[in-house]
């Protein structure tokens, strides 16, 4: 065991847990005041819900004992047998339990991301029950197929490194089946839906901005030159993501605004996650400007297709996510990672092949079971809030609180 290794993996443990609050402020300054409260609480509770359920069976579906490389068994319910001891495949220098408490909070982050999809018009109990059903059947699969012991996706050679397959892709997908079975907000299209406090959205994006270094360098699960490596690559797409989105911007509208500045940094630091560890410096420069690009364009497509994504999960998360898993398959270079594999650029266009199959398994499963889940919560208990709770605000109708006395 590896006291430099743990430390770091716990600080990392806890700049991702810090990842959902500032996720939490970072959507809250989008929608309108009355829902702003509403929206942080939406975030904040899933620290707590699948906190607990990671605990009980989500950390053994995704990581147990492998069952025919599609998940992981329920041998550790519970944390049974979960010790302090490394494990001999997932924490070799780190204690087992350390390990097992920062995939928790990649477990946590992930629902969180979906709730931008349908801000401002989910009622908060149906809310719990989709998003405890979705890490459960939707999540923890996707989890053991790409990091699993025996995970199939793994085993074939897929590369993503801290969360292309289980955390962007996946949330994006669900947003857009979240989006669609909703339908759209109130005054949507005829109204403007502005947000009520960019300054909260730009802290919040600052907090992910921050932890994304243990999102991705974390990933690495040693305190060496690989963790150093994911770091750099995170922050120069961040960079290049916030350019390439205002440049795309200044030349559409003429503005070059505060939130497209944010939005270009999350969509450039989700679009490397995938690749963080397998790409050196300029090949994250260049997946941060196609990040800015794409996501706007991305996000731009709503319009098109008429669907009411409140806060671009679809558009950034995503797009962004296949973004990343595609270019993974293009510029990996094993000479960085020599745990992965090189790219189509790097003398290895099979792996190009690879990502794409893992693309296209991760947006057929989770589209259809998000969209499964969310018709059977919404036939049971009934998802959305009625109209005139709609109008009120979920501030105040499904909390009793206001977020402003003024």
């Amino acid at each position: 065991m590896d006291t430099g290794d743990t430390t770091f993996i716990l600080i990392c443990s806890a700049l991702v847990m810090l990842m959902t609050i500032g996720l939490a402020l970072f959507y809250a300054g989008m929608v309108r005041s009355k829902n702003a409260l509403g929206t942080i609480m939406q975030s904040f509770i899933i620290i707590a819900l699948i906190s607990l359920e990671w605990i009980l069976w989500g950390y053994s579906m995704a990581f147990g004992p492998d069952k025919w490389g599609i998940i992981g068994g329920l041998e550790w319910f519970g944390l049974r047998g979960v010790g302090m001891e490394p494990h001999t495949v997932y924490a070799t220098t780190i204690p087992h339990q350390v390990f097992m408490i920062y995939q928790c909070m990649f477990a946590v982050i992930t629902p969180a991301l979906i709730t931008g999809a349908f801000a401002e018009r989910m009622r908060f109990g149906p809310f719990l029950l989709f998003s405890l059903l979705w890490a459960t059947f939707v999540y923890n699969p996707l989890a053991h197929w790409i990091w699993g012991a025996g995970g199939w996706l793994g085993r074939m050679g897929a590369l993503d490194f801290a969360g292309g397959v289980a955390v962007h892709v996946s949330s994006g997908v669900a947003a857009l089946a979240a989006a669609i079975l909703l339908g759209k907000r109130e005054g949507y299209g005829s109204e403007e839906l502005r947000p009520h406090n960019l300054p909260m959205t730009l802290l919040g994006a600052g907090l992910l901005w921050f932890g994304w270094f243990g999102f991705n360098a974390g990933s690495a699960l040693t305190a060496g030159s690989l963790a150093g490596s994911a770091f750099v690559a995170t922050h120069v797409a961040g960079t290049t993501g916030a350019l390439s989105w205002i440049g795309m911007e200044w030349r559409i509208t003429g503005k070059a605004t505060t939130l497209g500045g944010a939005s270009g940094a999350i969509a450039g630091l989700a679009t490397v996650t995938p690749a963080a560890g397998f790409v050196g410096p300029i090949s994250a420069a260049f997946i941060g400007v196609l990040a800015g690009v794409g996501c706007y364009l991305g996000i731009m497509a709503k319009n098109r297709f008429g669907y009411d994504d409140s806060l671009d999960v679809v558009g950034i998360h995503g797009v962004g996510g296949v973004i990343g898993l595609l270019v993974t398959g293009l510029l990996a270079n094993a000479a960085i990672n020599p745990a992965g594999a090189d790219g189509l650029f790097f003398g290895n266009p099979g792996q190009l092949g690879i990502q794409c199959i893992a693309i296209l398994v991760t947006v057929v499963y989770t589209f259809a079971l998000s969209y499964l889940l969310l018709k059977l919560v919404d036939k049971i208990f009934g998802l959305r809030v009625d109209l005139r709770d709609e109008r009120s605000g979920l501030d105040l109708t499904q909390h009793e609180e206001t977020a402003y006395n003024i």
